[in-house]
Parts: structure tokens; sequence; C-alpha cells
């Protein structure tokens, strides 16, 4: 048995898995973001109901840039706090048990690879979108983390007069639109014109950064998740459409583009990393 933890800018989520299922799971808000021993406090409280002498160690998947072989988290998303924590050693001082942290979009394309959609592909990318639109790599069925736990970064490069997750995440909706993905797509799940019309104008976006990714890492999967992912079906045609240019066409016909189908994936995922220790390329 292992423990997973999907760590949040807003919420933490604490999981024990056996066999590949979770057996039990704790779903809290992060409270007192601003202070690290409150939230380090907080997150330690979660985890000791789940430990055990059959515990074998625990992983953690942190929004954030991670040095995995440290243990060490940088500027974690949305948490002021977590400037810098030595989070692996804190936890195995704590718990007596191995740690084992990673950035969490990266976990997400993990579990996706190891128990999801992904799984039996050689190269997939998992792509979480939701507050920001972030990518995790596996070539060659291994975790390509990049030299600083950066790689698959899609959404932050230049794109328009922003950047590409200014267009292909959450902040589309609010921050052009003044609406939220969500009441977008409760529209269009009604019919409503106007919804419909601007998950069409999204999916022309999302796109350019789906042939980002391919132009990158050229993967046989793309696994998409987060929040956004649930309205797939309304951004799917206008996407494939601004997709149709893509410089190599046999690309396009061996790519396979799924919708995730399990929640708790990047939970799975981070689990995993106790489990199988990944070789990072």
């Amino acid at each position: 048995m292992t423990i997973g933890v999907d760590l949040g800018g807003t919420n933490v989520r604490v999981g024990l898995v056996e066999n590949e299922r979770i057996t039990h799971q704790l779903n809290r808000v992060l409270q007192e973001k601003e202070s690290l021993s409150a939230t380090l406090s907080q997150l330690i409280a979660l985890i000791k109901p789940l430990t055990s002498d059959s515990v074998s160690g625990i992983g953690i998947g942190v929004p954030s840039v991670v040095d995995i072989e440290r243990g060490i988290v940088y500027n974690v998303a949305n948490i002021p706090s977590w400037e810098e924590v030595a989070l692996r050693d804190i936890l195995e001082s704590e718990f007596g048990l191995p740690v084992f942290i990673n950035n969490d979009v990266n976990c997400f394309a993990l579990g996706e690879h190891r128990f999801g959609m992904g799984k039996g592909y050689r190269s997939i990318v998992g792509m979480a979108i939701g507050t920001g639109l972030g990518s995790g790599v596996i070539i060659d069925n291994q975790l390509y983390a990049g030299s600083n736990c950066g790689a698959g970064e899609i959404g932050l490069l230049p794109y328009l007069d922003k950047n590409i997750e200014s267009y292909a995440s959450t902040h589309f909706f609010e921050a052009i639109h003044g609406t939220t993905a969500l009441e977008t797509h409760q529209a269009a799940q009604l019919g409503a014109k106007q919804a419909l019309a601007l998950w069409t104008e999204f999916g022309k976006h999302f796109g350019n950064a789906v042939k980002a990714v391919l132009y990158t890492y050229d993967p046989e999967v793309i696994v998409l998740g987060g929040s956004i992912a649930k309205a797939y079906p309304f951004f799917k045609a206008s996407m494939l459409e601004t997709m149709a240019d893509f410089a190599y066409p046999v690309t396009l016909r061996r790519l396979k583009i799924f919708q995730s189908q399990n929640e708790n994936i990047a939970l799975l995922g981070a689990a995993s990393l106790a489990q199988q220790p990944i070789k990072i390329k």
C-alpha cells in the first residue's frame, strides 16, 4: 500500500492506494495559505490517519517546480507561503516513510499512462485544462520532467498578445469574456447559442495548443484532463478544424485524443511515484 497526495492551490486530496485502487480518501479545503506552518500541519494531519505498518511510501503531486532529487518545491501556485519548502525531508522526518514528489500535471500524465486512457502506449502527453494549461510528458514509457521539472509548460508559450493559456484555460472565459467555464458549459448543455459560440472559439485556440504539443513531443496519445476537459464535446470540432493544417498529415491520422475518465487519476499517479519509483529522462 502507498499513500498518494494531490495538493492543489485550493484543495488537498489524500488517498490510500492498494492494487491500483483507492481504498480510503480524504478531501479538504486548504486553510491559512499565508502560513507555511499551518498548511504543513493540515497536510500532516490529513496523511497521518492513513499511515500504518503496511504503507511503504508516500507520493505527492504539487503545482510547482520541483527539485525531484532533493524533494524541494518552489513557488507553489496559489499557496503564497510555499516559496521554497524542503517537503520531502519534512514528511520523511514526520512519518519515517520514503517520500517522492513531482509536479501535479506530471502525476496526472503518469496516472493516465499507468492506469488510465494512456495505458499500453509508449508516448503520451496529459494536458490539464483548468485555471491554467499544463502538460505532463511520457516518452518511451518514462516521465520526461526536464532538468527543473518544468517540461511540458505549453501554456506559457507566447501566443497572440499573451500566451497560450490566456486563451486555452479559464482565463479565456473570465478575463476575455467576463464569465466562467462552468457557466458557459452549463449554458451550452442547454443549447444557448452564445455559449456554444464561445466553446467554438475556445476550441480554435486549444487546437493551436495541441499543435504546439505535436510539434514538440509527437506523442501517440493526448489525454485531456482538468475541469474544462469535461466540456470537450463542445470544443472538439473546432479544435480538430484548427489542427487540420498541421504540417504532417500522417501525425494527425495516427494521433489519438482521449478525455480523462477518472477524476482521481492524478492521485493514483502520485501514489505510483512510491509504488514504482520512476526513471527520469
